[in-house]
C-alpha cells in the first residue's frame, strides 16, 4: 500500500499576502512528505473557487516541488481536461517536460472542472465535459506513444510530434477523479486508475472498491485509452494526527467543516464558508448540516447519496497515531492501493499540518511498511 498527500490550497480569509504564504506552506509540506516517507503528492486544478482551492496552475506547483525533491512522485490530481480549459496537446507537452525534469516521477489524473463558476470562466459547456475528458485521455496516450501522431475527432490535430518524449515508457500513468459509481465504472472501462473521494467513510470506500473491481472483471478492453492499463485504486483519507488526540479531532473536524461548506458553496450554491472557532463542537455541527441537507433533498424527492452527504461524515483519521493506524487498517483490509491524505484544509494551521506529516512519517507509515516486510 502506498501513501500520498493531496493539496487544494484552501484559505479562510484570502488576501494576496496570505495566499502567497499558503502556496509556500504547501511546498514546505510536500518537501517534508518526501523526508517522512510518503510515496506521492497530488495537486488539484481549480479555477476561481475563492477559499476552496487556490491551486490554479498545478503544473507550476508540481514543477517547483519536483525541483526540491528527489524521490517522491508528482501527481496531477487532476488536470481539468475539457478543451476550453486547455488544449490536450499542451497538457501532454507540459506533463512530458515535467516527467523529464523529475526523472520519470509524473502521474496524470483527468477531471471535468464542472463547477458553474469554472465553466463560466472558460466558456466550457456542461454537456461537453465528460466526452472531452475521455477524448483528451485518448489524445494523450496516442501522442505519447507515437513519434508522430494525428487525431481527427472533436479536434483535428497534426500530423506532428509531442516533444519532449516522457521518460516513463510509453507514458506517465493515467487516472481519473471518481466520486460516483458511474465514473468508477468508466475509469475501469478506460483502463485507468481511480482517485476516490473517501469522505463518506470506510464502508463507502468498500462499496466503491467493489464497483471498480466488478467493472474491471467484466470489461472487454474495447474502451481502453492506451495499451498501458492502470488498475489502481486511491482513496482519500482526511487526517490530522497529534499527540493530543482531542485537539486533533477538533482541528480535523473544523477543517472538514470548512471543506464541506466550501463544497456546498461552489457546487450547490450555499453560503460562503466560514472559519468557526476551534472550541466549537464541529462533529455535532457537521451532523446538523448533514441532516438539513438530507431534509432538503427529501422535500425535493431526491434520494440522499453518500456522494451528497459524505463530506459531513467525521469518522476519519483524526486523533493520535493509533487512531490513524486503526483507520488505515480498515482501508488496507478493503484493498485500497493508496491512502491519499487530506491534511491541508482551510482552517488547519501550518504547524499542525507539518506535525501531522511527521506523525504519519514516524509512526503510521512505518507500521504498515513493517506489515508488508513481515508478509
Amino acid at each position: 500500500m502506498k501513501f500520498s498527500m493531496i493539496f487544494e490550497a484552501q484559505l479562510v480569509d484570502p488576501t494576496p499576502d496570505r495566499e502567497h504564504q499558503l502556496i509556500h506552506d504547501c511546498v514546505e509540506q510536500a518537501v517534508l512528505a518526501e523526508e517522512m516517507g510518503f510515496d506521492r503528492i497530488w495537486a488539484v486544478e481549480h479555477h476561481s473557487l475563492t477559499q476552496y482551492a487556490h491551486m490554479s496552475a498545478s503544473e507550476i506547483f508540481l514543477t517547483w516541488v519536483a525541483a526540491r525533491t528527489e524521490r517522491i512522485r508528482i501527481g496531477h490530481g487532476v488536470v481539468t481536461m475539457p478543451f476550453g480549459y486547455q488544449h490536450p496537446v499542451r497538457v501532454a507537452e507540459r506533463a512530458a517536460m515535467l516527467d523529464v525534469l523529475s526523472g520519470g516521477r509524473v502521474d496524470v489524473g483527468a477531471g471535468r472542472g464542472a463547477t458553474r463558476q469554472e465553466m463560466r470562466m472558460f466558456g466550457v459547456r456542461p454537456e461537453h465535459t465528460q466526452p472531452q475528458v475521455e477524448e483528451a485521455l485518448r489524445i494523450f496516450a496516442a501522442a505519447w506513444r507515437k513519434p508522430e501522431f494525428e487525431w481527427h475527432g472533436s479536434l483535428d490535430i497534426g500530423p506532428g510530434a509531442v516533444l519532449p518524449r516522457p521518460v516513463q515508457h510509453p507514458h506517465p500513468p493515467l487516472f481519473m477523479a471518481c466520486s460516483k459509481h458511474e465514473t468508477l465504472r468508466l475509469a475501469a472501462e478506460l483502463g485507468i486508475g481511480a482517485l476516490v473521494m473517501g469522505f463518506a467513510g470506510a464502508d463507502d470506500v468498500r462499496a466503491m472498491r467493489t464497483v471498480y473491481d466488478e467493472a474491471v472483471a467484466v470489461r472487454d478492453g474495447s474502451k481502453f485509452v492506451s495499451t498501458e492499463v492502470n488498475d489502481y485504486f486511491s482513496a482519500l483519507c482526511p487526517t490530522i494526527v497529534l499527540d493530543d488526540a482531542a485537539r486533533a479531532l477538533r482541528l480535523g473536524t473544523r477543517g472538514q467543516r470548512f471543506f464541506a461548506e466550501s463544497i456546498a458553496h461552489w457546487y450547490g450554491g450555499g453560503p460562503a464558508p466560514t472559519g468557526h472557532a476551534e472550541d466549537e463542537d464541529h462533529t455535532a455541527a457537521l451532523a446538523r448540516e448533514r441532516d438539513e441537507l438530507v431534509a432538503r433533498l427529501h422535500e425535493a424527492h431526491i434520494p440522499a447519496r453518500p456522494v451528497d452527504t459524505g463530506t459531513y461524515n467525521t469518522d476519519h483519521a483524526y486523533g493520535d497515531a493509533d487512531t490513524a493506524i486503526a483507520h488505515v487498517e480498515r482501508l488496507r483490509r478493503i484493498g485500497v492501493d493508496e491512502v491519499m491524505c487530506l491534511i491541508q484544509m482551510g482552517t488547519v494551521p501550518q504547524e499542525v499540518c507539518l506535525e501531522t506529516v511527521r506523525q504519519w512519517g514516524e509512526k503510521v507509515i512505518p507500521h504498515f511498511r513493517a506489515l508488508e516486510t513481515a508478509a
